[in-house]
């Protein structure tokens, strides 16, 4: 009896062994107990990384537990692996983790005696684990935002999401850095701000679950930043205006143009300092000085506050010069009268003054159109001193000329 007893477990033995080839093979020669009662009737429910089984628990009193066995056909070529023993009969579930999503499972269990001999194996339980879960359906960037890009995105339909991974990479780079992670299922938005102007970045979603499942990443899109406005072409600046630079250039083409920055300098290559806030494309710089120069720079600036780079080269202004100080040609007397001629180097002048000095007293005569004057009002044996001064169609008054000296002798 013990003979056919032990030839019937080597046939049965073979036969596990030897199968066919879509039946999983235990690692090793088990030794077998055909009298131990057979699992049957295993229910699985499965998940992405995990397969929970039940079963009716054994109430045989030689059986001390259970044997659980389990092969992966693609990394173990079939074989089966014993990876779990559960020492307590009474035991009627088992949850395996950690296993690979979108994979099938097969599965064997047995139960054991104190002695650890074990039932013939139960049927093969194929499992298969569910697929990774999708990152979100329906992702979008916004471009054309001021150093920024705005990403929505549609809630994951799962509850199991905990949050989401945003990830960012270069435009012309394959390599992706987490960028945030954005908590709460119901969240649908994130901007990235801080950004390069009129810069092209990628963007993806990974989504998280409660239990730390990440899914594989969302499609990948792409936003610009806002580009800056163009800079201000055609920077103009008069030299020939009084106590005034005028500025003119080209007006703004940007549709959400706000206005203009003027920015001068006393040298092109020091410091532009603030000058003033224009929404024409002009400006008038009030200066009370006779040919003060100036560099400018003007830029354009938009309704969300982006500045335009400056001009690479700067435009000088200056304020009109005064006009050269007239040259007396003669100054003489006839014993009653005393005649003053001059002449004007820039012809600027319109008209003069002759400013008429004697015994600590001072007199201008104003409005002379010609450029000789006769005086009068001279006493003899007073000593009088003359100086011309030039008026342009602006009234700005040249310098005093040199002195012309005159006396009427006594008689």
């Amino acid at each position: 009896m013990k003979k056919l007893l032990l030839a019937t477990s080597l046939i049965t033995l073979s036969f596990f062994v030897s199968g066919c080839q879509q039946t999983p093979q235990p690692p090793k020669q088990p030794v077998i107990d055909e009298s131990l009662p057979v699992l049957s009737d295993i229910k699985h429910l499965s998940d992405i990384t995990e397969v929970g089984f039940e079963w009716k628990p054994s109430t045989d009193e030689r059986v001390q537990g259970y044997y659980i066995y389990r092969s992966n056909p693609t990394n173990d070529n079939g074989k089966l692996q014993r990876i779990a023993t559960l020492k307590d009969k009474y035991i009627s579930h088992y949850v395996d983790t950690r296993l690979a999503p979108q994979m099938q499972y097969h599965y064997r269990f047995s139960t054991y005696s104190k002695t650890e001999q074990e039932s013939i194996p139960s049927d093969v339980v194929t499992v298969s684990t569910a697929p990774m879960l999708e990152s979100v359906p329906f992702f979008q960037a916004i471009s054309g935002l001021p150093h920024r890009v705005k990403l929505i995105w549609r809630p994951h339909p799962s509850p199991r999401v905990q949050s989401y991974i945003i990830q960012r990479s270069e435009f012309s780079s394959t390599d992706w850095g987490d960028l945030a992670v954005v908590d709460g299922r119901l969240n649908a938005e994130y901007i990235d701000s801080g950004l390069k102007d009129n810069h092209v970045y990628k963007y993806r979603i990974k989504v998280k679950t409660y239990d730390g499942l990440v899914s594989n990443p969302s499609q990948i899109v792409e936003a610009g930043t806002k580009p800056l406005p163009k800079p201000i072409e055609n920077l103009k600046a008069t030299t020939t205006l009084p106590k005034q630079i005028s500025l003119t250039w080209n007006r703004a083409i940007e549709k959400d143009f706000s206005y203009y920055k003027v920015y001068r300098a006393l040298n092109p290559l020091l410091f532009y300092t603030y000058r003033a806030k224009t929404v024409e494309p002009k400006f008038d710089d009030l200066i009370n000085a006779n040919g003060k120069e100036y560099y400018y720079k003007v830029t354009s600036v938009d309704k969300d506050g982006l500045e335009s780079y400056r001009q690479e080269n700067a435009v000088l202004g200056s304020t009109l010069i005064a006009p050269k100080k007239p040259v007396v040609l003669s100054a003489n007397q006839d014993g009653k009268s005393i005649y003053l001629s001059w002449d004007s180097e820039d012809n600027r002048a319109v008209r003069f003054n002759v400013i008429k000095k004697f015994h600590s007293q001072k007199q201008v005569i104003t409005g002379i159109n010609a450029r000789e004057y006769t005086d009068q009002d001279v006493v003899p044996g007073v000593e009088y001193t003359y100086n011309i001064v030039g008026l342009d169609k602006f009234g700005l008054a040249s310098e005093e000329s040199e002195d012309a000296i005159v006396s009427i002798p006594k008689e």
